[in-house]
């Protein structure tokens, strides 16, 4: 970890969405997060039907490859990957 947050949440009250019509794959919150919530992979092809075409688009030029949320029940929703995406890719919700 070895990042300064102000998480002021327990892990697992927020989670973070991810809008696959807007995530391009940059990786931005794989690096920012400390809790490590997120990872890379590639988008599966039953989850690629309901795409916009622009959503589809994006995803064919970057290979399928987004974030994916899959150590989500570890957010602190501190917001790091919220402002680090560069897309706006990613919201926090309450469970």
């Amino acid at each position: 970890m070895g990042i300064e947050t102000d998480c002021k949440q327990e892990p697992g009250l927020f989670r973070p969405v991810i809008d696959r019509n807007r995530c391009e794959g940059k990786e931005e919150c794989v690096k920012v997060c400390p809790y490590d919530v997120f990872t890379m992979g590639t988008v599966p092809p039953e989850q690629r039907k309901g795409l916009s075409l622009r959503g589809k688009l994006k995803g064919y030029a970057h290979r399928w490859q987004q974030a994916f949320a899959t150590n989500a029940d570890a957010c602190h929703a501190c917001g790091l990957c919220v402002s680090a995406c560069p897309e706006k890719a990613i919201t926090l919700t309450r469970v």
